[in-house]
């Protein structure tokens, strides 16, 4: 049973201490200087993922304690605090990019060993029953996608934003499955995601820094890993869900790469970089993305949770626009549009 005065307690919360660390954070001068890569005019309060990282756990051990979550199930979410803490030390001081992937790696492999056993993926009319080469693919889907949320966010309530839509309708797409715990999880933080997004919607009045994007991130990680070992989703309905952050940012590293460019070093060409410029609007971008998400993705998906043998093509069939999408935008194109900031 949903328990909505805890999650209306948990956004609450969020939004306050969110307004917390933001007034704590200018009184400091802790601000995000803007440069050549920026999406802003003015230095911002940054790490504002602070909120939502402290909300979150508390929301889990409160889970705990009434038995809703098991130790283990509450291990593999209240993992995502190292994650956040090296984002949070990231946002003040830079960390190198090859301990970033072990604290990656490390956190993939936590969630795919403690979620055990993952059951086999369906490509259509074949199987992949090998687990050795699931939890592999898991985990290196689990790594990629901590790096492209932090990619993509990069505008005004984009990352707050598809974290809300994403939750709000896995938990439709579970409601019925019996998996109370991931249920209950995922409306908590699409709850603290909301929280956050009330200061964050453009114009922002604080950004979620690397802590909230690994946090977040993490977060969807573990739940997609955990619905599909209990068997409530499987991965085409997730990789439906999170297309247009998928698309792109998978897009944009593939163009860099074949372009010869220094993949690993700053940009700003995703494509929805270069769309926020060309129509000079974070918020309609963002709103293009909500759109998309909710006529295009979301049906795809709940046909995919329906009819998981179809999950391929539906994926496939789903990322074929945003691919040319992505295309039209130049995703990846340094010289695509204007480098001055919004």
């Amino acid at each position: 049973m949903i328990d909505w005065v805890m999650l209306v307690t948990a956004l609450v919360v969020s939004a306050i201490l969110t307004l917390f660390v933001l007034r704590f954070y200018r009184s400091r001068s802790w601000l995000d200087e803007p440069d050549a890569r920026s999406a802003h005019k003015i230095p911002m309060p940054s790490s504002g993922g602070v909120a939502m990282v402290v909300t979150f756990v508390a929301g889990i051990l409160f889970y705990l304690r009434d038995g809703l979550l098991s130790p283990t199930e509450s291990l593999i979410f209240i993992g995502c605090l190292p994650v956040a803490l090296i984002g949070l030390i990231d946002d003040f001081r830079t960390v190198d990019f090859r301990w970033r992937l072990v604290f990656q790696f490390a956190s993939a492999l936590l969630v795919v060993s403690l979620a055990d056993p993952l059951p086999a993926i369906q490509f259509g009319p074949w199987n992949l029953e090998f687990a050795a080469l699931v939890h592999i693919l898991a985990a290196l889907a689990f790594v990629w996608l901590l790096n492209l949320f932090n990619f993509m966010d990069g505008i005004d309530g984009l990352a707050a934003s598809e974290v809300v839509f994403v939750t709000l309708v896995s938990s439709l797409l579970i409601i019925n499955a019996e998996d109370q715990a991931v249920l209950a999880v995922s409306l908590l933080l699409g709850s603290v995601a909301l929280g956050f997004l009330g200061w964050n919607w453009p114009p922002a009045k604080i950004f979620m820094g690397d802590v909230g994007s690994n946090f977040l991130a993490y977060t969807l990680g573990a739940l997609a890993i955990v619905s599909i070992t209990n068997g409530s989703m499987n991965p085409w309905s997730w990789l439906l869900l999170l297309g247009v952050f998928v698309v792109d940012a998978t897009y944009t590293l593939f163009y860099r790469l074949l372009d010869g460019q220094r993949w690993y070093e700053p940009h700003s060409s995703h494509g929805y970089q270069n769309g926020a410029r060309l129509v000079s609007s974070h918020r309609t971008v963002t709103l293009v993305v909500l759109g998309l998400n909710l006529l295009w993705l979301a049906p795809l998906a709940w046909l995919a949770a329906r009819s998981p043998g179809f999950g391929l093509y539906l994926t496939v069939l789903g990322y074929l626009p945003l691919v040319l999408l992505a295309r039209k935008l130049q995703a990846g194109n340094p010289a695509a549009g204007p480098a001055e900031i919004l």
